[in-house]
């Protein structure tokens, strides 16, 4: 097991305590897991993304897609066919699957579609207006002007 020591990357950061969990998480993926389905994360604008995934041969039913504690999972669990055919060739896989997307306190998941056998997942950046920029004024004390103008007139 591979222990890294991630404190130093922390030196200049404040409020990145889950960072550590989802490098330590990414190290320890299957890689099989992480090629399937396949997927696309688009920035429509600087607030507007989209996550795609290609979810052929699975139906609105067959998918569930959930937002946890700023976690974005979806899963998809294909049901069996009543008249179960005779596959002469098998290219689609249908499996069972589950993707999880780290998403930032500000996204939100505002919906999702699905449109010729890909997911759509529509992702929207709102900026609470206490975590926007904002100029803080920088306060001198009357008193300590007083003495520098009288020790230069000196």
């Amino acid at each position: 097991m591979h222990n890294i020591d991630f404190s130093p990357l922390f030196r200049h950061s404040v409020g990145f305590d889950r960072m550590q969990k989802m490098l330590d998480t990414a190290t320890h993926m299957d890689s099989s897991s992480q090629s399937y389905p396949p997927y696309n994360i688009e920035a429509f604008s600087e607030n507007n993304y989209a996550i795609s995934l290609a979810v052929a041969g699975f139906g609105p039913q067959d998918l569930d897609v959930t937002v946890t504690e700023n976690t974005l999972i979806i899963s998809g669990q294909a049901q069996d066919s009543k008249d179960n055919p005779q596959y002469l060739h098998r290219g689609i896989a249908r499996r069972a699957f589950e993707r999880r997307f780290q998403l930032a306190d500000t996204i939100k998941v505002t919906g999702s579609s699905l449109d010729n056998g890909m997911l759509n997942i529509d992702l929207v950046r709102e900026i609470p207006e206490s975590q926007k920029p904002r100029k803080i004024e920088i306060a001198s004390p009357a008193h300590s002007t007083q003495q520098i103008e009288t020790s230069q007139a000196a």
